[in-house]
């Protein structure tokens, strides 16, 4: 079962921060935990952005049990379609739950909301060496973004512009 998660809910906030974290601690995720700054801020953060989506997924047999998955995405926007999308930022499985279609549920939850909200598309970002994770959104339609062939396949950059708190 899959769930938006509740920022004002203790519960869904718990599992938020336990499912990012044993993400961040996962070799896909930089194999560190967050830190200290980033689990007192990250919530009060998330309530704060206008298009922060954490969906949860439940286990249906163990519904008091902690979420078992998790996806964050953020609303973004085409400036070529000129219209929002969104940005599927975060997605983790427990380990005991993966090859079982959670994460294609999270997905497929992801797009209900790009749909309702009339977004034009879902982006992500994955590392090369994630083949697990590269088989699934190839699945489910995700391709390499590519204006040209002659110019090759868009990449990720970044550049940190501040200290990361501690």
């Amino acid at each position: 079962m899959i769930i938006q998660a509740d920022y004002d809910n203790a519960k869904h906030c718990e599992s938020i921060l336990t499912l990012l974290n044993k993400y961040a601690l996962d070799t896909m995720g930089g194999g560190r935990p967050l830190t200290p700054y980033a689990v007192e801020n990250l919530i009060p953060a998330l309530r704060n952005i206008n298009g922060a989506h954490s969906l949860l997924a439940i286990d249906k047999t163990r519904p008091d049990e902690p979420a078992i998955g998790l996806v964050n995405a953020f609303r973004g926007f085409s400036t070529f379609y000129a219209m929002p999308l969104l940005n599927i930022h975060d997605v983790y499985v427990e380990e005991s739950y993966r090859r079982q279609q959670v994460a294609e549920k999270l997905l497929q939850a992801a797009e209900s909301i790009c749909l309702q909200h009339g977004y034009c598309k879902l982006t992500l970002e994955v590392l090369r060496g994630n083949f697990p994770a590269r088989t699934l959104y190839q699945k489910l339609g995700f391709v390499g973004y590519e204006l040209d062939t002659e110019h090759g396949a868009a990449e990720f950059l970044e550049k940190i512009l501040c200290e990361i708190p501690q």
